[in-house]
């Protein structure tokens, strides 16, 4: 009942348009009622006395009662539709508005492919059995008990003889409701799985291509088609049981009442016009039947669809702390306290962790893969929350602050630079989307892009394709960095920022970061010592914590860890440098 009270209240918003059809699917009922009707009449009374003129005129009112049915069920087709794609409108909303409020974790544990199969193919069906559930269920529930009354006015115990055979029906339907929605359950999330290795496989093409592996990725996806295949079986057979099943039984209530009926003309019961008309009405009557039979069918898929899109609504999305309150100034004083945090594979990545951060001051955070340089910078935004200690900005537990006001003073630029499909201009208005062609430039400039952008024939409306996938990783990371120029944060988290590219390249934009970290609290997370060398304070990070702490120069002449790390970068890179032509 809970469900079914979600749904309903999507319903809503068009509660007028609803009206409208159901009223039309009410006379539409009414509409279908005159036929038999008019053809008892006609049999009873106007063939017996000749009275062709009677027999015209109906004949004419058929024509239009049936002029207005069809304008009837045209409004029905398409205002129907039109209300039942404005359902799923509203549906998909709130599950893309709800998306966008789930945490990091929510993602890192669910593929992209099912969530779109969530928000895309279950709303399908849900706008199916918006439009067509109530409008069957209605026009069924008329049409039965129309036909009822009027075939009690023919004849009472041949009308409550063939009733009798509803009840075989029903226990039918019911019976098989069960396997038709563990089926269809079945189906969806398979579906889920298909359009998920699809979009891998599509989002990995290049990787594909480069190694030569389309046999595998066709092979594997060939496996979940056949996972489909065989669930969509499933699927079709409960589906065949049930049309099977009900279809027999609405045969044999059509030989019941053909027999029964029979018999009661032969004792003089029944009339030949009254048993004309009420076979006539008993075929009306097998209609509503069978809508009934449609709407089972599509609650259970239509149904199945709006639970899985309540399971996506019952992920705990993120919220603000009662009490929270938005950020008024922020000077960049940053303190990471005892701080413990572990993924939900239960491995610890932080403990214990303890650093103060001065206001304006540049920190680099380095050590070796795997001790959560990239998690701690991760957790002062809040993507996640840490298990047990505290982070607090000037002074106060971020968990105090409205996440939106938070999280707009900080800009973060990272290693797998993510643009948008769209123009340059799209993507660097990310930063703001009220800045101006003259501000979006002005970044642009600050980030050194603006000579590139200034040779390209379209300018600032290039397109740059999925991902950027039309631009070089220097001229991602330097949208990338222009976009957080036009945000013009307080607190900057470079995490990586520059791993990636080359080391011209990274020469090259490393001054549009030190332009970019002028004047700002900046964490910086690299892996290539060279970018961290000018920070204010450089802290060694390992598995077992901080470890060293202190600036470039000091580290080294200590002779620990990050001392280490530097001698091997050198080693490497002097390597490097002998083994090039």
């Amino acid at each position: 009942m809970k469900l079914f009270l979600k749904f309903a209240r999507y319903y809503a918003p068009h509660l007028r348009l609803f009206a409208a059809d159901m009223t039309c699917s009410f006379s539409v009922a009414v509409c279908n009622m005159f036929y038999p009707m008019i053809t008892r009449r006609i049999i009873n009374v106007y063939l017996p006395g000749r009275d062709i003129g009677m027999i015209a005129a109906w004949a004419i009112a058929l024509f239009f009662i049936y002029f207005l049915k069809a304008a009837l069920v045209y409004f029905i087709q398409f205002y129907g539709h039109v209300m039942g794609v404005r359902i799923q409108v509203d549906i998909r909303r709130d599950a893309f508005n709800h998306l966008q409020r789930l945490p990091f974790s929510y993602f890192d544990r669910t593929q992209t492919g099912a969530i779109m199969s969530r928000i895309i193919n279950d709303t399908f069906e849900i706008a199916e059995l918006a439009h067509h559930g109530p409008e069957d269920l209605f026009l069924s529930v008329v049409m039965i008990a129309g036909a009822f009354v009027l075939l009690c006015t023919m004849n009472v115990r041949l009308t409550l003889t063939i009733f009798a055979c509803l009840p075989a029906l029903l226990w039918f339907a019911i019976l098989q409701r069960k396997k038709l929605s563990r089926t269809s359950m079945a189906t969806r999330a398979q579906i889920g799985e298909v359009n998920a290795d699809l979009q891998n496989s599509i989002a990995g093409v290049r990787v594909a291509k480069a190694f030569e592996t389309s046999g595998h990725e066709q092979e594997r996806f060939q496996i979940g088609n056949k996972s489909y295949e065989k669930a969509r079986a499933m699927q079709y057979k409960a589906m065949a049981d049930f049309g099977a099943g009900t279809g027999f039984i609405l045969d044999m209530l059509m030989l019941v009442t053909l027999f029964a009926g029979g018999a009661f003309a032969y004792y003089g019961k029944i009339g030949p016009g009254e048993l004309a008309a009420y076979l006539l009405f008993a075929g009306l009557f097998t209609e509503p039947i069978k809508r009934l039979i449609n709407f089972i069918e599509q609650l259970q898929s239509g149904m199945t669809g709006f639970i899985r899109i309540q399971e996506l609504m019952a992920a705990a999305p993120e919220e603000d702390t009662p009490g929270a309150v938005a950020i008024e100034t922020v000077r960049g004083a940053i303190s990471f306290n005892d701080l413990t945090f572990s993924y939900d594979c239960g491995e610890s990545v932080l403990s214990g962790i303890n650093i103060d951060i001065n206001p304006g001051e540049t920190v680099a955070i380095v050590g070796p893969s795997g001790s959560g340089k990239s998690t701690l910078c991760h957790l002062l935004p809040r993507f996640y929350e840490p298990e047990s200690g505290a982070i607090t900005l000037d002074g106060r537990d971020i968990r105090e602050y409205k996440l939106l006001s938070l999280r707009e003073r900080i800009g973060i630029v990272q290693q797998d630079t993510y643009l948008f499909a769209g123009s340059i201009r799209d993507n660097i208005a990310y930063g703001d989307f009220g800045a101006s062609d003259e501000e979006i430039l002005d970044a642009a400039r600050q980030a050194s892009i603006d000579g590139f952008i200034g040779s390209l024939p379209d300018g600032l409306d290039t397109y740059v394709g999925e991902r950027g996938v039309t631009l070089s990783g220097g001229q991602k990371q330097r949208i990338a960095i222009a976009r957080v120029f036009l945000k013009n944060p307080e607190i900057l988290i470079l995490d990586e920022a520059t791993s990636s590219l080359d080391n011209a390249t990274e020469s090259a934009i490393q001054g549009a970061l030190e332009n970019l970290s002028r004047g700002r609290t900046t964490l910086v997370v690299a892996h290539r010592l060279t970018t961290t060398r000018n920070a204010d304070r450089i802290v060694v990070l390992t598995k077992e914590g901080v470890q060293e702490t202190g600036t470039h120069e000091e580290l080294l002449a200590s002779g620990g860890i990050y001392a280490s790390l530097w001698m091997a970068q050198e080693r490497g890179s002097a390597d490097s440098r002998q083994g090039s032509p």
